[in-house]
């Protein structure tokens, strides 16, 4: 599969971030934003189902709203392949999934995806492999590392080792190669991504992994993450925390921050009526179906919209530099 001319050299990396171990410093990668300096893109999460559960549907509507952004890339917050990832370079999932569904003109650009923990039951380094990229060329997964457009940075992170509950259960089994130890691999995590925030000069900065901080449907907060990376996010100045992980839309905002935790994790399967009872104002929408999210961005403000299987957009936001948000 082709791709229109790369806007950065990754050719020449890929066989470097393949043999790095996994204490390195996170890699930083660049992608040019537009002529005039904005930039644009759609978030998808917990998708990989062989097109089933409405998964087609929803890539024939981000087709039709990549052309309308012309968007320059697509952010996937993982669970890439269900239910255990995949079993190789070579497992034919990976095409059945990813290759043959999102086949839409203005989806052949770069994916930059991250992990999630139905991955991690299957074959991590391979998912991570960039020999895949030789079966579509717009596959680039790693664990963590940036991404600097100039106008915004993306700081992608590998949230599944996070959380304690992976390590002490029975009932699956996790590919943790490239992670344990895990206190040492988290350690490592935590002071790259803290040094990375902090050197940022990013008019806009966004992170992004698979497990919700905020989250009122099925799986609710990830408690290690409140604890672990929410102080840093908020230091530094953070504007977005995009994750997957629940199979839903939803937008919560912060009481005593700009920083607001937005999930697109509604690929395919969603969760009809799974929502907790709440009466939380920060919770500025939320929806169980499926459907996706685009996001524009400019020097001085980010629009995002969450739309669903039909291509309808049902929800619309906009965050402003000078006041941070506004309806």
């Amino acid at each position: 599969m082709s791709l229109p001319t790369p806007t950065f050299l990754l050719q020449a990396i890929l066989c470097i971030y393949f043999v790095l171990p996994s204490f390195a410093k996170l890699q930083r990668f660049q992608h040019q934003p537009k002529h005039d300096g904005s930039l644009s893109f759609l978030v998808i999460g917990d998708w990989g189902r062989q097109g089933l559960y409405n998964q087609s549907l929803v890539a024939t509507q981000m087709g039709i709203m990549g052309e309308k952004l012309n968007i320059d890339f697509v952010i996937s917050t993982g669970d890439n392949f269900y239910d255990e990832g995949i079993k190789g370079v070579n497992d034919p999932l990976f095409q059945q999934s990813f290759s043959n569904i999102y086949t839409a003109k203005s989806l052949q650009k770069q994916w930059y995806s991250v992990l999630g923990n139905h991955d991690y039951r299957g074959d991590t380094i391979a998912q991570v492999n960039p020999l895949l990229r030789k079966i579509d060329r717009r596959w680039f997964c790693m664990r963590s590392f940036t991404l600097n457009t100039g106008i915004a940075e993306f700081f992608f992170i590998d949230t599944t080792p996070f959380i304690s509950d992976y390590f002490t259960e029975f009932e699956h089994t996790y590919d943790w190669r490239d992670v344990k130890p895990r206190k040492n691999y988290l350690n490592n995590i935590l002071k790259d991504f803290e040094e990375a925030l902090k050197k940022s000069s990013a008019t806009w900065k966004i992170v992004v992994g698979h497990h919700a901080i905020r989250s009122i449907s099925h799986h609710g907060d990830s408690i290690e993450l409140k604890e672990n990376l929410v102080p840093m996010l908020k230091a530094n100045g953070v504007d977005m925390y995009l994750n997957g992980h629940d199979h839903c839309l939803q937008h919560i905002s912060s009481k005593d921050s700009p920083l607001v935790y937005i999930t697109s994790g509604a690929g395919s399967k969603a969760w009809r009526g799974d929502i907790k009872e709440n009466d939380l104002e920060e919770v500025k929408f939320f929806y169980d179906g499926q459907g996706f999210m685009s996001v524009k961005i400019t020097e001085t403000e980010t629009e995002f919209a969450f739309l669903d299987v039909f291509g309808e957009i049902i929800h619309h936001w906009r965050l402003e530099k000078s006041l941070h948000s506004s309806a």
